[in-house]
């Protein structure tokens, strides 16, 4: 794909993109307690940005000690923002908007946009999940769809963003399976599909190659399988 922006998935839902000036993004930052994580990606040196889908442990992750750390923007839901404050990320570093909402940084947008899930953190109420679709300026555009299952707006969010790439939980369990990923990633009409949220843990076992079979066959989307840590864009 011809583009100036990297992406390096980390494992679970978490990647860590680079802007094309060299800004560097993390979005769902479950890290240090991810068995899915490579050791040496677990530290996180320099971040300007993070983005959050919602508050479940598994996506928040590392967030506060990172924006301590780094001085990083976090981004996300209203409502998780004011809970991570009371964890320790300071004021001027929470950005909180709501579905439909988009803010601008630098040479990249953020819409937050819905997913059908649920969101708490550490049993409080974090607001509702989205997914995130983040526009790169005259460059792609990568939509992130947090943990859900498939609805007939995607379709929708096909023809306003225009997504290039899209990022697919296939778990099971939690979100929606490989078949049901397919038949979402066909309504929103990317032009590349990753699978994440897969084979963490025992109950979120899958075959991205299943995802992989089912939507190319239906879709002229391209799936990439990427390696832990390695850019898949370039």
């Amino acid at each position: 794909m011809n583009t100036q922006v990297k992406a390096h998935w980390l494992g679970h839902s978490a990647f860590k993109l680079e802007s094309q000036s060299g800004k560097i993004i993390y979005i769902d930052p479950f890290l240090k307690d991810n068995p899915s994580t490579p050791d040496e990606l677990k530290e996180v040196k320099e971040a300007d940005y993070i983005l959050l889908t919602h508050g479940h442990e598994d996506h928040v992750g590392d967030t506060v000690e990172i924006a301590k750390n780094t001085g990083a923007q976090v981004v996300g839901i209203l409502e998780l923002m004011g809970i991570l404050q009371e964890e320790g990320l300071p004021e001027d570093q929470a950005v909180g908007f709501n579905k439909g909402g988009t803010v601008h940084f630098d040479d990249f947008s953020v819409t937050l946009v819905s997913a059908n899930h649920s969101s708490s953190y550490k049993g409080k109420y974090a607001g509702d999940p989205g997914g995130l679709v983040l526009s790169f300026e005259d460059d792609i555009c990568i939509y992130h769809m947090g943990d859900t299952n498939i609805f007939a707006d995607l379709e929708l969010y096909g023809e306003l963003y225009r997504p290039h790439v899209v990022l697919a939980p296939i778990g099971d369990h939690f979100t929606m399976g490989p078949e049901e990923a397919a038949y979402a990633v066909e309504l929103i009409g990317a032009k590349m599909a990753v699978p994440i949220h897969y084979n963490t843990w025992p109950p979120i076992e899958a075959d991205p190659e299943e995802f992989k079979e089912i939507l190319e066959d239906i879709t002229d989307t391209e799936v990439v399988v990427p390696e832990k840590g390695a850019n898949f864009l370039g």
